[in-house]
């Protein structure tokens, strides 16, 4: 297991920008990124394989989000654009200890705390 620490969260009106960062105490493999709202089950919303390449989002967040790594700093991105209130959650980073990327919270053993966006109309 690695420590994630995130970061990048906060209040943005819809329509604006984030870009999250979850940097990793160590190496690490495929990488995930799942939100969390009041009330609701924790989600998946991105993953990236370990070393890059394959990428994979949910259908509410294609096209907006974009996940990216940068091994060389241990870091993962999540590029959030054309945020919208829906969007408001807790956003966790994640990572198992496996190259191949997932979308299922179970298949990860490593988690961040959390850092909250808020997206207001």
């Amino acid at each position: 297991q690695v420590q994630l620490v995130e970061s990048g969260g906060g209040l943005v009106q819809a329509g604006g920008s984030l870009r999250l960062s979850c940097a990793a105490s160590g190496r690490t493999y495929a990488m995930g990124w799942f939100r969390q709202a009041p009330g609701k089950e924790r989600e998946f919303v991105a993953t990236i394989r370990g070393s890059g390449g394959n990428t994979y989002y949910a259908d509410s967040v294609k096209g907006r989000f974009t996940i990216s790594r940068d091994d060389a700093k241990n870091t993962v991105y999540l590029q959030m654009l054309s945020l919208k209130p829906e969007d408001t959650a807790v956003y966790y980073c994640a990572a198992r200890p496996k190259v191949g990327p997932s979308t299922r919270p179970s298949d990860y053993d490593s988690w961040g705390q959390g850092t909250q966006v808020t997206v207001s109309s």
